[in-house]
């Protein structure tokens, strides 16, 4: 049976939700309203004491309307400042109340409250944090999820997999994205080198000022000059901000020689592309260089059967908050290890030689030290070695050295 992949898109006020398994043409996002394309879904909650259940988005709402009942609102935000909140004069957490929601919303929780697990879920936020990370690992342990079944992306990540999950014809160049609200007008532009393998994809955000007069023939003039000198393939255009029907000769800028796409669930859509190119069922062809992504590959040059080869520890492109790297080698030849960093697009390698001073001597090979690295940072790698002596012939000598890396 083919995987299911769920992405999610949320903010304080609405959430989407998409699906996808491999075969469907594109993700199908779920609307409340049969037939229609309204994906944004109240984030709030409610409790019906008379089937002692829980409803959620616009159902919570109008229940609350109808009845007189309290309707929690902005859990999302309310879950990461640790509040309570009161409901059929019964205290919740916040954060359980939201992860309620998202069981909900995503068809994790039967009605006879049974919870389901997916194969993977992804969420994606306008800004992925620590803060967040730490709230949605909760919900995977709540939600009996295994940690690796979990993927959380911000907006530009999201985008990144949406817009390379695409036909050739609309990534052949490279691809960007308006994000407009009513406080905010972003543009994110991302763009490949062909000549890596895997390619490379940086991303490029620009800031612009609230447009408040003359929409369309201010948006036209940052069209004009944000794509002067590049060669675009496709343009999309996400955020309430273009709602109203006021684009004309925008429009018609941004479709001269690129092709223009509209709509609110692309978030949601690119999650479940993530969640699916992380599945590893086939080769992703692209390193997304974001903003919390390592920029180099780091790793041991180690002999295996008598051959010299680079063992991979931390590969670029990874995210720092998730990234993790461990193995376990036979010291060979002067107490210290050498740990290679080089960046996707060089072709050298910088060395960085880590001395294990006060190390036991020892016969040649008769060490075997564990090495883990863990990311501090984007930019600082936190390197721990251990000696674990050599199995029943040798003791360790409970030595470790600790080392910070930064790239």
């Amino acid at each position: 049976m083919a995987e299911k992949y769920i992405g999610i898109d949320i903010n304080d006020k609405f959430a989407m939700v998409s699906q996808y398994t491999k075969g469907m043409s594109e993700p199908g996002t779920f609307s409340m309203v049969t037939g229609s394309e309204i994906y944004q879904i109240p984030v709030c909650i409610a409790k019906e004491p008379e089937r002692d259940g829980f409803l959620y988005g616009e159902e919570a709402r109008t229940y609350a309307r109808q009845t007189g009942a309290a309707c929690i609102e902005g859990l999302l935000k309310k879950a990461l400042f640790a509040e309570t909140a009161e409901l059929d004069g019964q205290t919740y957490e916040a954060a359980e109340l939201l992860f309620l929601f998202v069981a909900m919303l995503t068809g994790l929780m039967t009605q006879d409250g049974t919870k389901q697990c997916p194969d993977r879920i992804a969420i994606a936020v306008e800004n992925m944090n620590l803060e967040y990370r730490r709230l949605f690992k909760q919900f995977a342990a709540w939600q009996g999820l295994l940690p690796d079944r979990l993927i959380l992306l911000d907006y530009r990540e999201s985008f990144y997999y949406y817009a390379y999950s695409q036909p050739l014809e609309l990534c052949a160049h490279d691809t960007a994205l308006f994000y407009y609200t009513s406080k905010k007008l972003l543009l994110w532009q991302l763009s490949r080198d062909r000549k890596t393998v895997p390619q490379v994809v940086d991303i490029r955000e620009d800031r612009y000022r609230a447009i408040l007069e003359n929409r369309d023939e201010e948006f036209a003039e940052i069209v004009k000059q944000a794509f002067t000198g590049r060669y675009v393939s496709a343009v999309y255009l996400i955020g309430d901000g273009f709602d109203g029907g006021w684009m004309k000769k925008s429009l018609s800028v941004i479709c001269t020689g690129r092709r223009a796409f509209m709509g609110k669930n692309l978030f949601s859509k690119g999650a479940c592309y993530a969640a699916a190119a992380k599945a590893g069922t086939e080769a992703w062809p692209y390193i997304y260089m974001g903003d919390d992504e390592v920029k180099v590959n780091i790793g041991l040059k180690v002999e295996n059967k008598g051959r010299q080869e680079m063992f991979s520890l931390i590969r670029a492109g990874d995210n720092w908050y998730e990234a993790y790297g461990e193995c376990e080698v036979i010291l060979d030849g002067s107490p210290s290890v050498e740990f290679w960093l080089k960046p996707p697009k060089s072709k050298t390698a910088i060395v960085q030689s880590l001395e294990l001073t006060g190390m036991p001597e020892r016969e040649n090979r008769a060490t075997r030290l564990r090495i883990t690295l863990k990311p501090e940072a984007v930019d600082r790698i936190r390197i721990c070695i251990r000696d674990m002596g050599f199995g029943g012939f040798i003791k360790s000598s409970e030595q470790g050295w600790e080392h910070t890396l930064t790239i």
